[in-house]
């Protein structure tokens, strides 16, 4: 992929060379990325021959694979870091700093795919498509559910969105087609500058606010503070439907297991945990009221293969003209 990307810019880059990290299994990789985002980056073996292939170079750039103190000493001529990820755990970013070497990253590679399994968790739970399956394998024609006689359709509902960067407002622009009315809770102060989305049904509001108005809410924060617990759930409707495709440390589960033991919410659809795979004991495997899915929002081709290209057109530009590129991290 980006092999495929770096071709299209062969007019301007003269020399390129390709090395693979990591191995070709999904299970062991996870580990992997586990400890580049515990910051062990130094400890990871890089692919042999990169140390000298970065001598000359004047850009490098990586998905998972560290690029370390030790790589940046063996890259005098460096400029560009291209990084094709929102984390950037796997880079020596005060040495890179310390060089003057531009880092772009790219927070957004995922954005849409995120958005749009936000959308399908709102179907799945809301109208039991999960539950339904697995019940018509069993073999069993199930017409009750925890919902039933109270399932409702997504259009005219009030989406709650906690967090409005890259994903959340992909999530607002996307259900403008289904005529929700949104709520937006975010710490920063964004223009309102989306063509696609109608400004009109959009409403920043304070966080107590969104919660107690929302009929469905969905988080996209990024924050390492837990932010949605007890007081959170006992404030929304009793019909109300939650849905975490974002960080599962900002979400008491435990008071959330018991909000839906007890009913206290519609239903709730979460994608993120704080221990992965889930544990055989967690109180969420017991329950009818939740559907889940194993880490999968934003693993879609289309997020990889988009990256390296996006990536480049951004530094090309910023070359050409001195645009600014979007994701520009380490920018004084």
């Amino acid at each position: 992929m980006m092999k495929t990307a770096l071709d299209q810019y062969s007019d301007i880059i003269a020399k390129t060379e390709f090395f693979y990290f990591g191995v070709d299994d999904r299970e062991a990789m996870r580990e992997t990325v586990k400890r580049i985002e515990h910051y062990e980056r130094e400890l990871l073996e890089i692919p042999a021959g990169v140390e000298d292939a970065v001598r000359d170079a004047e850009m490098v750039m990586v998905h998972l694979c560290p690029v370390t103190k030790k790589l940046l000493s063996c890259a005098p001529k460096l400029k560009y870091i291209l990084c094709n990820r929102g984390g950037v755990e796997n880079i020596d970013i005060d040495e890179a700093n310390r060089r003057g070497i531009m880092l772009l990253h790219n927070p957004a590679h995922n954005s849409n795919a995120v958005a749009e399994f936000v959308i399908g968790l709102m179907f799945a739970e809301m109208r039991n498509i999960v539950r339904a399956n697995d019940a018509v394998r069993r073999g069993v024609w199930r017409e009750k559910f925890p919902n039933s006689g109270h399932i409702i359709e997504l259009k005219d509902l009030t989406v709650g969105i906690i967090g409005f960067g890259n994903v959340g407002e992909l999530v607002c622009e996307k259900l403008q087609g289904f005529g929700c009315r949104i709520l937006v809770c975010d710490v920063y102060q964004r223009q309102r500058e989306n063509p696609r989305i109608d400004w009109n049904r959009v409403s920043f509001v304070d966080f107590d606010r969104l919660i107690r108005e929302s009929d469905i809410i969905t988080l996209h924060a990024r924050s390492s503070k837990q932010i949605v617990g007890a007081r959170e759930f006992a404030m929304m409707k009793r019909s109300a439907y939650f849905i975490n495709t974002s960080r599962s440390c900002m979400v008491d589960y435990h008071a959330l297991a018991e909000a839906l033991k007890k009913e206290e919410i519609g239903g709730a659809a979460i994608d993120v945990f704080d221990v992965e795979p889930l544990e055989k004991s967690h109180p969420f495997l017991a329950l009818d009221n939740i559907t889940l899915t194993n880490h999968r929002a934003g693993d879609t081709l289309n997020s990889y293969s988009d990256s390296p290209g996006a990536m480049l057109r951004e530094l090309a530009a910023y070359r050409k003209d001195g645009t600014a590129p979007k994701f520009w991290y380490n920018r004084s």
